[in-house]
């Protein structure tokens, strides 16, 4: 009966390591995702912000053509109104030559000869200002071309900076995504080596397990029932666990951003105390407890990680006491901040 019993709890004790393998690639899966996320938003507001600068050139393109094409039908206005009056003129010289030849056979004519130099000379001061306001459509004409020409470079410059952006945005996610690979790999291996020396450390102990990438402590190797308080008993196990994670400290580079994760479960029955009103606040409290012990053996702060399940997260879903023990548990874990 011993030996059917410990078979299935050995073939129970798989599963957490495959869900918590499939968990560790899912994180990893979320966080490339959240990478290449945050990648497309600073591309898509690069994006917006030479989107909009190109509207505002072409819509000042589009007000200066239109401006052009106003300032051209003017300058047609005006040659046509110039070409008028130079006919006019032609004619009023013609009418005054006519007059002259008249004035020579008869006096009585000098006084439509200075009517007709007065009109002349009236024509001739406005085909003068018809010149004068066609030269300066002409320079304005020049200056708006001028204009024009200096937007169009600077939009052809905007577009080239923009395919500059996009290929330097998608070098850089090219570069982040290996260096995260590179960092997850490295990770791993010394997550590897970790567990090993646990191994070697804890033995064959039925109590504290190492499964997957986890080991498992019942609660009752640390906490008594009910408590959120370390036994006695508990420091030589916790001194050994410490031990191990400062010597793998010590190898692991200072730019992986790794944290022990250690997370508190209880079983499914209600504790409902004065001092844990939840599961969930027991198995924080149990959580921040290792935590607390680890950190005073000497393991970095920054590196530890507490975490609380109370319930929801039974290994064994019968209602035995048994099965309510396997539930009741301390995990650690070393993975990525």
């Amino acid at each position: 009966m011993a030996s059917l019993r410990t078979r299935r709890d050995r073939s129970l004790n798989v599963w957490p390591g495959y869900v918590d393998a499939l968990a560790t690639l899912l994180l990893a899966v979320v966080f490339l995702l959240t990478i290449f996320v945050v990648g497309q938003f600073f591309l898509s507001q690069e994006i917006t912000g030479r989107d909009s600068v190109l509207t505002r050139l072409n819509r000042q393109i589009a007000d200066l053509t239109d401006l052009l094409a106003l300032e051209r039908s003017t300058r047609k206005a005006q040659e046509a109104t110039a070409s008028s009056l130079r006919n006019t003129l032609l004619g009023a010289e013609a009418e005054r030559d006519r007059f002259r030849l008249q004035a020579e056979s008869g006096q009585g004519a000098s006084a439509k000869q200075g009517d007709v130099d007065r009109q002349l000379a009236a024509e001739r001061a406005g085909s003068a200002r018809a010149a004068t306001q066609i030269d300066l459509l002409n320079e304005q004409i020049a200056a708006m071309r001028r204009q024009l020409a200096a937007l169009e470079d600077a939009l052809a410059a905007s577009e080239n900076r923009d395919k500059e952006s996009q290929a330097r945005i998608a070098d850089l996610g090219s570069r982040l995504n290996v260096a995260l690979a590179q960092k997850v790999q490295e990770l791993a291996r010394y997550r590897s080596d970790f567990f090993g020396r646990l191994r070697q450390i804890l033995g064959t102990r039925t109590d504290i397990r190492v499964v997957g990438d986890r080991f498992v402590l019942q609660s009752e190797v640390l906490f008594p029932a009910g408590s959120a308080t370390l036994k006695p008993e508990a420091g030589p196990e916790l001194d050994r666990i410490a031990g191990a994670i400062l010597e793998l400290s010590r190898q692991i580079p200072a730019d992986i951003p790794w944290v022990l994760r250690v997370d508190g479960h209880t079983d499914a029955r209600p504790i409902a105390s004065a001092q844990f009103p939840s599961n969930w606040s027991l198995s924080a409290a149990r959580a921040i407890a290792v935590v607390q012990a680890m950190a005073s053996k000497g393991v970095p702060p920054q590196h530890l990680l507490a975490g609380a399940f109370g319930e929801f997260q039974p290994l064994d879903s019968g209602t035995t006491e048994e099965a309510y023990g396997r539930n009741r548990r301390i995990e650690m874990k070393l993975t990525e901040r």
